[in-house]
């Protein structure tokens, strides 16, 4: 029997029977109560997917598209290769990127072993050090900033005879799709009069590119095929084409339909790239790090795979075979996972908000997807030195659950039982117990300094969160035994953290100093954001239940802070976005709306329903969506349709707002130096999937067919 208490019912409950109910209530974190897995009719789902080809007939950066698996993406001009680097240079550069492939500068002058200094924050009578202050120590606070960062592994163009680069003003009659149901690229054009046919595809599990090109200019000599290489930077377009080639070398090892490149880096060899081509095909250095392969057939094919340096050179497949595998692969993904069909609806927006739905998921698949968290331009180009934010965890990879595609939710997940040492090591270092998550990293685990990313915490509970996903997957022993340190050292911390005011009969409370969400408040002001308060139980909450599945008894500790933490600040019958702030809806009413947070990543165990739909009603008619994010819209959508508001639901998702835009190639635009914003995508995705199963997209002019979405 399912016991429906308000919130104040459930803090006068003992933590172990609040905890225990607040569980039990729902079959799944973040799920409706009962949500069935599929509607009546069948979708036909190539149809879905193909209708919404990305199709171009012009040179458009914000056209510009990619190849890729999870784990390497390849993006394209509308040649199909990255002939054109200047156009996209500012709003899409063209990019080759790995999830393995970063570079770490060499710090001149010691700079790399030079110690960094540490700014204390008083917190309640206890010093606690933090890495937000660069004065006196720029450089250093500036190197661990941009290093590790990710990188360019090597650019592929169209040139003409001895690799001179073609002239743009010979391009015409363009017409580019990528068939999102097979992940092949086709550009058609005409260069200088003549057509051209470039096939360009990545396999489905490899870091491997297949690129065929047909025309008759091929065969007289007039276009072939360069790569070149530059060396790494963490800038957006990852790359210095000047800078000078002592410090980058590539050496090409001969074979026969066959070699390798060796890309030295640093006097460190960093990249092999083995390559193979077809008959009649020639290879041929024409200047440092640039190569150039041409044939006297009317086709010539590359394909290149893109490996750590050091690696075995493992054999290449053919072109064709690379196309079967991406082919195999896609079709695998579009009929395996969820999907939507908003067809029958009539609402002037509903083909625009399928095309972003479908776009959203390839490009999730292709970005965020892989063995390490996606940043928020994926793997398109460097955002923040090419490093991910943990915090955005959740909206990058959660909705890959809700649309029944696990796996490639758990590939991540991976990363922080890697980082647990250094999770460890920060926590005590500032002396809390536990692991203390950092916020903006790379593949190291080490926190980057930042006058912000230091002193957010709520990506704390994530992977708790996580794991519990793992688990309602996997609801056996092996699962509890493999994340059990990741859940526990997470509690610890978040225990640890919390900290109790007025004495024994007192409350527990977060912060300061701490920057929420929004991260606009002061530092030292911040105390009991909404959301944080509510993520801090819920993560407590499943903590205990874990040790309860382990056959443990109850962390004494943690039902002490979930006894007396302090409840959800509200006023007058709405939420606050911290406690204290009672212009919430006047003056803090711009960022991320986290206060609806609970709502769209939680069930209502953790937040009081009615109290809950007045604050989406508020924000829905006070926020400044022209100051918003990406990933707000989702946000509000899932919020209004998880309290009982689908109306509401239907318009967050479609207002129009600078940051709610869509590209032809599907990438959520933010400003003019992130012109890809993948949270928007995954937060979309997440709302759709929850909005499906409330039946929000119930009204005379919607009307939506679904399956397998939770």
């Amino acid at each position: 029997m399912m016991m429906n208490l308000s919130r104040r019912d459930v803090l006068k409950l003992s933590s172990a029977a609040a905890a225990s109910i607040a569980l039990s209530n729902r079959a799944a974190a973040g799920a409706p109560a009962s949500s069935p897995a599929t509607t009546t009719t069948s979708i036909d789902r190539r149809a879905v997917v193909r209708r919404h080809n990305p199709t171009v007939t012009k040179l458009d950066p914000f056209a510009a598209l990619t190849v890729g698996n999870g784990e390497f993406a390849f993006t394209a001009d509308v040649t199909g290769l990255q002939t054109f680097i200047e156009p996209y240079a500012k709003p899409f550069p063209l990019c080759t990127t790995a999830q393995w492939a970063w570079h770490t500068s060499p710090g001149p002058n010691g700079l790399d072993s030079q110690p960094l200094q540490y700014k204390n924050f008083d917190t309640y009578g206890r010093p606690v050090p933090y890495a937000t202050d660069a004065k006196g120590q720029e450089p250093r606070f500036s190197w661990l900033r941009e290093n590790p960062h990710r990188m360019h592994l090597g650019r592929l163009a169209l040139c003409s005879t001895g690799g001179a680069p073609l002239k743009l003003d010979d391009l015409d009659r363009i017409e580019q799709t990528l068939d999102l149901w097979s992940g092949l690229l086709v550009s058609r054009f005409t260069l200088a009069g003549a057509p051209v046919e470039v096939e360009t595809v990545c396999h489905g599990t490899k870091d491997m590119l297949g690129v065929r090109v047909r025309s008759s200019r091929v065969r007289n000599g007039k276009l072939a095929i360069e790569l070149s290489f530059a060396y790494p930077l963490p800038t957006r377009a990852m790359v210095d084409w000047s800078k000078p080639n002592d410090q980058h070398q590539t050496t090409l090892r001969r074979g026969t339909e066959s070699s390798s490149l060796e890309r030295w880096i640093d006097h460190s060899l960093a990249v092999c790239i083995p390559l193979r081509w077809s008959a009649n095909a020639t290879i041929a250095e024409t200047a440092p790090n640039h190569f150039v392969l041409s044939t006297d057939g009317e086709q010539v094919e590359l394909v290149c795979q893109f490996l750590a340096g050091g690696n075995a050179d493992p054999p290449v497949l053919s072109f064709e075979e690379i196309k079967l595998a991406a082919a195999s692969h896609w079709e695998r993904f579009w009929t395996t996972g969820g999907a939507i069909d908003l067809s029958g609806s009539t609402h002037p927006q509903a083909h625009e908000l399928e095309r972003r739905i479908v776009l959203s998921q390839y490009n999730t698949a292709v970005h965020c997807a892989g063995s390490l968290p996606s940043q928020e331009t994926g793997l398109l180009c460097n955002s923040w030195n090419g490093k991910f934010h943990l915090e955005m965890h959740w909206w990058h990879s959660a909705h890959f659950v809700q649309w029944g595609r696990f796996p490639l939710f758990e590939r991540s997940m991976r990363y922080y039982e890697k980082i647990l040492p250094q999770a460890r090591e920060l926590a005590r270092l500032q002396g809390f117990k536990g692991a203390r998550w950092p916020k903006m990293v790379g593949p190291d685990g080490k926190d980057s300094p930042s006058p912000v990313g230091p002193l957010l915490i709520w990506q704390q509970p994530h992977p708790i969160h996580f794991a519990e996903l793992c688990y309602r997957q996997h609801r056996d022993r092996a699962t509890l035994e493999r994340w059990r340190a990741v859940v526990e050292d997470s509690a610890d911390f978040m225990a640890s953290y919390a900290h109790l005011v007025d004495g024994e009969a007192g409350r527990y409370v977060l912060g300061p100093p701490m920057k929420t969400v929004s991260e606009n408040a002061d530092t030292l002001a911040t105390i009991n954001p909404t959301f944080e308060l509510a993520y801090w139980r819920f993560g407590l909450s499943v903590a205990q239940q874990w040790r309860e599945r382990l056959g443990q008894p109850r962390n004494a500790a943690w039902d002490e802070v979930l006894a007396k933490l302090s409840p959800l600040p509200q006023q007058d019958g709405l939420y606050l976005m911290q406690e204290g702030m009672a212009d919430t809806y006047t003056k803090w009413n711009w960022e991320h709306p986290a206060l609806l947070m609970p709502a769209a990543m939680l069930s209502d165990d953790f937040y009081e329903p009615d109290t809950m739909r007045r604050t989406v009603r508020k924000v829905m008619e006070t926020w400044q969506w022209d100051r918003a994010w990406g990933w707000d819209f989702g946000v509000a959508a899932a919020a209004a349709a998880r309290v009982g508001e689908p109306e509401l639901a239907r318009q967050a998702l479609l207002i129009v707002s600078p940051k709610n835009r869509y590209h032809p190639n599907g990438h959520n635009y933010q400003r003019e130096n992130l012109t890809a914003y993948l949270p928007g995508n995954g937060s979309l995705l997440a709302a759709v999937a929850t909005m499906a199963v409330t039946n929000s997209f119930t009204a005379n002019d919607w009307s939506a067919k679904w399956e397998k979405l939770s």
